[in-house]
C-alpha cells in the first residue's frame, strides 16, 4: 500500500478547553510513544483522548489515528468529535468493501471496534506499514486476557503503530492481573515483565490467601509495586482526589430475609452443590467457568427462583423491597436505574412496571432500540430504567437519575463498578444513593464480601490507596465466608 500524503486544510484546534486536571493529564502524556489514561469513569477520559490525538496530528508527524472501541459505543464516539473537534472521522466496521476504500483515503481519524480489527489484522498491516498511525484503545480491558486470539491479535500490530494510548477506568476490572495484557500492549513487557504467569502467580486474590501470611505479603508487596512501575507513562485521577466537585455517593444495603418456597428451594440447591463442589475433604472454590455456573444457581434463587423454574408460584424477597424502595424514589419525583445480571429479571421486571413508562436495555436489543429506550430515559417520560451491566455499564451519560438499584450483583468488579457510575459523573447534581438488594444468609453476602476484597486489590494496584492503608482495611476471609454460607465445614 503506497504512502498517502494529503495537502488538504485541516483545523486540529479543539472546540472546548479542557478542565484543568483534563489539561493537566494532557502536558503529561502529549509527547509520550506509549501512554495510560487510568482516570476513574466519569472524570472525561474522552476529552483527554481527543486533545492528545488533535495534537498529535498537528505536532507529532502522525498522518491517521485510529480509536477502537467497542460496537456499542463507536456511535459515541463519533458524537463526540461532533462536539470536540473540527474533525469527522470516518467508521470501519464489518463492511470490507468500505474498509478497503477508507483505509485507502486520506483519513485523519478512524473510529472502529475491537473485532474489526481482528477481522481486518492482515489489511491493517500494510496500512501501518506505510502511515504513521496512532492508536487510542478505549475500554482496553477488553485486552486483558492474553491468551485470547483478540489480545494476540493486537499484540501482534503493537510494534507497528507510532504512538500508543490505552484508556480505561478500571484498569483492574477483577483481579489485578487484569492490568498485565493491558501494559505489555503498550511497552512490551518492560514494566511489568513477559512473563504473564509469573506475574498472575503473585498477583492473584486467591481463595487461599487467607491460610498464609507469608503468601498475603508477596502479594500484597507485588500489588502495591504495580502503579510505581507505571506511573512514568499513566495518569490516574478519582473522584476524590478533588479534582472536581461531585455530590457524594451514599451506599444502602437493604437486607431482607428469604419468602418462605424460596428459602427452600435454595436449601435445595444448596445441598446438591455441597457435593458438587467438594472433592474429598477439599472444596473447590476458583473462578473456572464450572464453578462459577454452579455458584450461579444460587444467585438466581437469592434473586428470582422463576429464573430456574418456571412454575414456581411464590414471590422473591427482592421483588418486595424492590418495590418499596422503588415507590419511595418516585414520590420524591426522582428517577432509578435498576441493575440485574439476568435478562430475565429485566424483561419481567420492565414489564410489571409499564405504568411508569419504564424502559430496559439488555444485549439481545438492537442499537436502534437500546438508544430509544436512553432517549425515552433521558429526555422522555420514562421514570424506570431496568438494564444488564453487560450492555450498558460503559459509554453512557445517565445523570438524570441519582438512584442505582443492584437487584444482585455477579463476582464481577467492573460490572459493579461501571454500572454504578452510570449516574455518579461530571453533570450529575444530586446525592447519588447505591442500593444492593441483598438477601440475608446466603450467597448475596459472600458476594459483597467478595467484591469489597477486589475493589481494595484494586485501589492498590491501581495507586489509588498506599500499602498501609491497604493492611488496614484488608479482608481474605471470603473463601471461609462462601463455605459458611454453603455449610461447608
Amino acid at each position: 500500500m503506497r504512502k498517502i500524503i494529503s495537502s488538504s486544510y485541516y483545523n486540529y484546534s479543539a472546540q472546548y478547553d479542557a478542565f484543568p486536571y483534563q489539561h493537566e493529564a494532557f502536558l503529561e502524556l502529549k509527547d509520550k510513544s506509549y501512554s495510560a489514561i487510568f482516570h476513574e469513569q466519569g472524570l472525561g477520559k474522552t476529552k483527554i483522548a481527543i486533545d492528545l490525538l488533535l495534537y498529535w496530528l498537528q505536532y507529532k508527524d502522525i498522518d491517521t489515528v485510529l480509536i477502537v472501541t467497542k460496537k456499542t459505543l463507536v456511535q459515541n464516539w463519533y458524537n463526540e468529535f461532533g462536539v470536540h473537534t473540527h474533525l469527522r472521522p470516518k467508521i470501519m466496521d464489518s463492511n470490507k468493501g468500505s474498509n478497503f476504500y477508507i483505509l485507502n483515503s486520506p483519513a485523519k481519524v478512524i473510529i472502529t471496534n475491537f473485532e474489526t480489527i481482528s477481522g481486518e489484522k492482515d489489511r491493517l498491516k500494510l496500512f501501518l506499514e506505510s502511515r504513521n498511525v496512532a492508536i487510542v484503545i478505549d475500554e482496553s480491558t477488553k485486552i486483558k486476557n492474553p491468551e485470547s486470539k483478540l489480545t494476540q491479535d493486537f499484540f501482534e500490530l503493537a510494534p507497528l503503530f507510532k504512538i500508543k494510548n490505552i484508556m480505561t477506568g478500571t484498569p483492574v476490572a477483577n483481579r489485578p492481573y487484569d492490568i498485565w495484557a493491558q501494559i505489555y500492549f503498550l511497552d512490551q513487557g518492560k514494566s511489568l515483565g513477559t512473563n504473564f504467569e509469573e506475574f498472575k502467580k503473585n498477583t492473584d486474590l486467591s481463595n487461599d490467601l487467607s491460610l498464609s501470611k507469608t503468601k498475603q505479603k508477596i502479594f500484597e508487596e507485588s500489588v502495591a509495586s504495580i502503579f510505581k512501575k507505571i506511573k512514568d507513562f499513566s495518569v490516574r485521577e478519582t473522584k476524590n482526589s478533588s479534582i472536581v466537585s461531585l455530590p457524594s455517593k451514599v451506599y444502602v444495603n437493604v437486607v431482607v430475609p428469604f419468602e418462605k418456597l424460596q428459602e427452600e428451594m435454595y436449601e435445595q440447591i444448596r445441598n446438591d452443590m455441597e457435593i458438587e463442589l467438594t472433592h474429598g475433604d477439599t472444596m473447590v472454590l476458583d473462578e473456572s467457568s464450572t464453578t462459577i455456573k454452579r455458584l450461579l444457581r444460587l444467585v438466581q434463587v437469592a434473586s428470582n427462583p422463576k429464573l430456574i423454574d418456571d412454575k414456581y408460584l411464590g414471590l422473591s424477597a427482592k421483588e418486595t423491597a424492590l418495590d418499596e424502595l422503588l415507590n419511595d424514589i418516585l414520590q420524591k419525583s426522582e428517577k432509578a436505574i435498576v441493575w440485574s445480571i439476568f435478562t430475565g429479571n429485566i424483561d419481567s421486571l420492565c414489564a410489571k412496571y409499564k405504568k411508569y413508562n419504564a424502559v430496559k436495555i439488555t444485549g439481545k436489543m438492537s442499537v436502534a432500540d437500546r438508544n430509544k429506550s436512553i432517549e425515552a430515559f433521558k429526555n422522555g417520560d420514562a421514570q424506570i430504567l431496568f438494564a444488564t451491566p453487560q450492555s450498558a455499564k460503559e459509554g453512557l451519560t445517565l445523570t438524570v437519575a441519582n438512584n442505582a438499584i443492584f437487584y444482585e450483583r455477579g463476582f464481577n468488579l467492573d460490572d459493579y463498578l461501571q454500572a454504578q457510575d452510570r449516574i455518579h459523573r461530571i453533570s450529575q447534581k444530586k446525592e447519588c444513593y447505591i442500593y444492593n438488594l441483598m438477601i440475608d444468609n446466603s450467597i448475596d453476602r459472600w458476594i459483597d464480601m467478595l467484591l469489597k476484597a477486589k475493589q481494595n486489590a484494586a485501589h492498590l494496584a491501581q495507586g489509588d490507596i498506599g500499602i498501609s492503608e491497604y493492611n488496614s482495611i484488608a479482608d481474605y476471609s471470603f473463601a471461609d465466608i462462601v463455605k459458611g454460607i454453603l455449610k461447608i465445614d
